[in-house]
C-alpha cells in the first residue's frame, strides 16, 4: 500500500500530470456531448474536467486568472463552485471592507459584460451531506 507522501510524489510526476490534465480537456470537450443527454450531466462533465486542467498546468492557471481579471463576477462565481479557501479569504476581507464601510477597490467595480448580468454568488458556502447529518467528513 502506497503512503501519502508516495501518492503525493507519483501524482507530481510529470507524465502523470500530463495525462491528467489531457483526461481533462477530453472531459471538457465530452461536456456538451453529456450535456445532450437529459439531466445536468454535461456541468459536472465540464466542472471535473475544468478541475483536473487547472490542478495540472500552470497555463490553464494563467488563462483562469486572465478570465477573472477580465470578468471578475464570473470569476467569484467560478471559484464558489470550485470551493477554493483563496476565494473563501477574499470574500471574508470584501465582507470586512464592505462591513467598515470602506468603497470596494476599482477592479470590482469595472465589470465585464457576463459579470454585469450575473447575480452575486450565494454568501454561504454550498451544505455539504456531513453537515446536516452532524457527522464529519
Amino acid at each position: 500500500m502506497m503512503t501519502r507522501e508516495q501518492w503525493q510524489e507519483f501524482v507530481r510526476s510529470k507524465p502523470v500530470r500530463t495525462a491528467l490534465f489531457m483526461t481533462g480537456l477530453l472531459l471538457i470537450l465530452l461536456s456538451p456531448l453529456a450535456g445532450a443527454i437529459p439531466g445536468p450531466g454535461g456541468i459536472f462533465v465540464f466542472a471535473a474536467g475544468l478541475t483536473l486542467t487547472l490542478r495540472n498546468s500552470d497555463w490553464a492557471k494563467r488563462q483562469y486568472v486572465r478570465f477573472k481579471v477580465w470578468q471578475p463576477k464570473a470569476g467569484r462565481w467560478a471559484d464558489w463552485g470550485l470551493r477554493r479557501r483563496s476565494a473563501r479569504r477574499r470574500e471574508e476581507r470584501r465582507k470586512l471592507r464592505h462591513a467598515m464601510g470602506h468603497p470596494p477597490p476599482a477592479d470590482e467595480l469595472a465589470q465585464g459584460a457576463i459579470a454585469a448580468i450575473m447575480p452575486d454568488p450565494p454568501a454561504k458556502a454550498p451544505e455539504k451531506w456531513s453537515d446536516r447529518e452532524g457527522r464529519s467528513d
